[in-house]
């Protein structure tokens, strides 16, 4: 591979959005829910884990969803350097695999295309997404905040992939120096 050429894998990080406020009557348009205060602070700290591991991105893909797109801009935010954040109507919540793939492979494009890229959405789909993307049936449950890494084949962005790792909250705030 010639050094100009990039990249031939594509390290996607999958992100379920921060704790976010309850359905209801305050929020009657769903797509309007911020995160909470703890919300904000815990993804905080797990960006922070995620800065310790040595995590990198090129930029960031988000739901156009409020608490996807607050959670989003802590990430960008949170990590060095920092990434560019694109709102992908894709990532909203119901969206098919097929739609955030091709977002992928746009953003991935050869030559100057990013490499290393977060999805910022929601469940099931991001679930749902994990699983096509290693080539499994059926979903993997995201908790609130969680993250997954899943290498991919910049040729093939639909998978099948490897799953480098999958934290929780939890562990990526345990991570949080």
């Amino acid at each position: 591979m010639s050094p100009a050429a990039g990249p031939t894998s594509l390290e996607l990080y999958l992100v379920r959005h921060a704790v976010a406020a309850e359905r209801g009557p305050d929020y009657p348009d769903d797509a309007l829910r911020p995160l909470t205060d703890d919300g904000v602070e815990r993804f905080r700290r797990a960006v922070s884990g995620l800065r310790d591991l040595g995590v990198q991105l090129d930029l960031v893909l988000t739901s156009p969803y409020v608490r996807a797109r607050e959670t989003a801009e802590l990430l960008s935010v949170g990590l060095r350097p920092r990434p560019k954040l694109f709102v992908v109507d894709a990532l909203a919540a119901g969206e098919k695999p097929a739609g955030v793939i091709a977002a992928v492979a746009k953003h991935s494009a050869t030559g100057r295309g990013a490499s290393r890229i977060a999805l910022v959405g929601h469940e099931p789909d991001l679930g749902e997404l994990a699983a096509r993307l290693l080539g499994a049936k059926g979903q993997i449950e995201f908790k609130k905040g969680a993250v997954c890494r899943i290498d991919v084949d910049r040729a093939m962005p639909s998978g099948p992939g490897t799953l480098r790792w999958f934290l929780t909250p939890r562990m990526l705030r345990g991570l949080s120096s």
